[in-house]
């Protein structure tokens, strides 16, 4: 039986973050921070990681990253231009109209299609999940042929320096019913709110289960994941600039097959903490925390 295939989604433009924050060092010989992911993950049992990125930063991410991992890690790269699997006529009109963002983390998954032949994770290349979640999500996958998630609690989720988007998790007897993004989370006055477009004010518990995309899935979902990515497209056609800053998001696909009954999704339950790198004032606290688990021997002093 094949291990399970890590996807890690390493493409994105790091907007808020002001930079390509997949290859921001974050350890003492050059560690960036999703070698440790990548660690975790080999330790857990997965067997290939399928790195998604650009061709543009190919040559950087390959000295960064790629050439200290050298025959430890077996790994494949897949691309995510802008321009992929998108019909030229969506694809010129998109241009015309300006636009610059990325499809999102969905049409990432679906640019690393023909890499992924086995159960899979899909994961950030810019957070920290901690080697319980992929111990748990790797047993998960090689026992049973459900998709699943590892939730996090939202207070552990958010950044002193500004709001972050998160995947609110519905979840029922030991299952996710329904994922909502929301893209404006912060930490005010003692409170956790998001503040919707329209200016409308929610407050979430601290205890909320988010979606930090640690999601677990079969191979089979790839062609739903297709038909739902070609229906955000035909939204965006009919509606080029009312849609220019949309993404297709994993979650909200996620939501889709849960309504529609494609698919069940486990909720896992992992002692694990996150953390991650959404600005770059967050980079110091993750370079603290690191050390601290080097030093308590949670990782070597050099991973490769």
């Amino acid at each position: 039986m094949k291990g399970p295939i890590l996807a890690v989604l390493a493409a994105g433009m790091g907007s808020r973050y002001g930079g390509l924050k997949q290859m921001d060092i974050i350890g003492k010989n050059g560690e960036v921070l999703l070698d440790y992911s990548v660690y975790d993950a080999v330790k857990s049992g997965f067997e290939k990681v399928v790195f998604i990125i650009r061709r543009d930063i190919e040559k950087d991410f390959s000295g960064i990253v790629l050439a200290r991992m050298g025959s430890k890690v077996k790994y494949e790269l897949a691309f995510q231009e802008a321009d992929s699997l998108i019909p030229p006529d969506i694809f010129r009109a998109a241009q015309e109209a300006g636009r610059t963002k990325p499809w999102g983390t969905g049409h990432a998954l679906l640019c690393a299609t023909d890499k992924i032949d086995a159960p899979f994770t899909v994961i950030n290349a810019d957070d920290f999940y901690g080697r319980e979640a992929f111990a748990v999500m790797c047993r998960h996958l090689n026992s049973s042929g459900e998709a699943a998630i590892v939730p996090y609690r939202l207070e552990k989720t958010l950044s002193h320096q500004g709001t972050v988007a998160r995947g609110v998790c519905s979840v029922a007897d030991g299952y996710l019913s329904g994922v909502e993004e929301l893209t404006a989370i912060e930490k005010k006055d003692g409170r956790i709110i998001n503040t919707a477009p329209g200016g409308v004010i929610r407050e979430l518990l601290p205890e909320t289960p988010v979606s930090m995309n640690f999601w677990g899935f079969q191979p089979e979902i790839l062609p739903e994941f297709k038909k739902y990515f070609d229906d955000y497209l035909k939204e965006f056609s009919a509606d080029v600039k009312g849609q220019i800053k949309s993404e297709c998001f994993i979650p909200k696909a996620a939501d889709y097959f849960i309504n529609r009954g494609i698919i069940k999704i486990k909720a896992l339950s992992a002692n694990s903490d996150w953390f991650g790198v959404t600005y770059k004032e967050d980079k110091e606290a993750a370079i603290k925390k690191i050390g601290e688990l080097t030093s308590e021997g949670v990782y070597p002093p050099k991973l490769w």
